[in-house]
């Protein structure tokens, strides 16, 4: 199984409008972060957890050609919004996008026409399936877990598929929910956003913490800011804990 990560960065993306700070302004490739969002493929099946801004550009990219499905962590600007650009894999019956009640509910709110009946000729024709707390589903061929996280004060999804679990924008893990649902992961994706405390989101040393608790492998951050180039992560956290970086190809365990 193969994961692609079509974006690494927080919700202003890398560099930052108007920033002229060394992590901005610096030539390193691996420091231009598009929103956070990855591409998991397991033999012809296809499935992109979350759309963000960039969606069509790391489509692009990637050479994204099918998707089965779509997973939503939740419903913030920067996961959401290239969500129109779904309309070309929606073009002869609905195309699937899961996620928890309240994130569906707020997709449905901001895109409505996506989900009529009757759209109009060009919008994309979604079908909003809900997924509770824990619970296994299979998108195209690949099996995920739903796992419910702490997001500031909102609870959001993260993902299991194999042994790998993907958990951005997390301030807290759950664990004494998540203890069973996390066993045996052995990649953990985790979103950490920068070295000073954040009040939604984990920093590098947090994130750290929460994948030793787990018991993971290997470790690759995602959802990083402006103010930790990739070079300087690289120095302090490897072996055990990486950047991701826009377009960093892995290959994972599917069990």
């Amino acid at each position: 199984m193969k994961v692609t990560f079509l974006g690494t960065g927080t919700s202003h993306g890398v560099p930052v409008i108007g920033c002229s700070c060394p992590v901005c302004t610096s030539t390193d490739p691996h420091d231009n972060r598009m929103r956070s969002s990855i591409l998991i493929e397991k033999g012809d099946s296809a499935v992109v957890i979350d759309t963000g801004c960039e969606f069509r550009m790391q489509a692009l990219r990637a050479g994204i050609k099918h998707l089965d499905a779509v997973l939503y962590t939740h419903a913030h600007a920067d996961h959401l919004m290239g969500l129109d650009d779904l309309r070309v894999f929606s073009k002869n019956e609905r195309f699937p996008v899961y996620g928890f009640t309240s994130t569906l509910d707020a997709v449905r709110k901001i895109f409505p026409y996506a989900f009529r009946e009757l759209p109009y000729k060009g919008a994309p024709r979604l079908e909003a399936v809900t997924v509770e707390d824990g619970e296994i589903f299979t998108a195209g061929t690949i099996e995920f877990q739903a796992i419910p996280l702490m997001h500031g004060l909102m609870r959001i999804a993260g993902y299991r598929f194999g042994r790998t679990a993907y958990l951005t924008d997390v301030s807290d893990i759950l664990w004494n929910e998540n203890r069973e649902r996390l066993e045996g992961v052995r990649t953990l994706i985790i979103g950490a956003l920068r070295d000073r405390p954040h009040w939604s989101h984990f920093t590098f040393s947090e994130a750290v913490d929460a994948a030793r608790t787990i018991g993971a492998e290997k470790v690759y951050f995602t959802h990083i800011n402006h103010e930790t180039g990739y070079r300087d992560i690289q120095e302090r956290f490897a072996p055990y804990a990486e950047s991701a970086y826009d377009g960093l190809e892995l290959e994972v365990e599917d069990e």
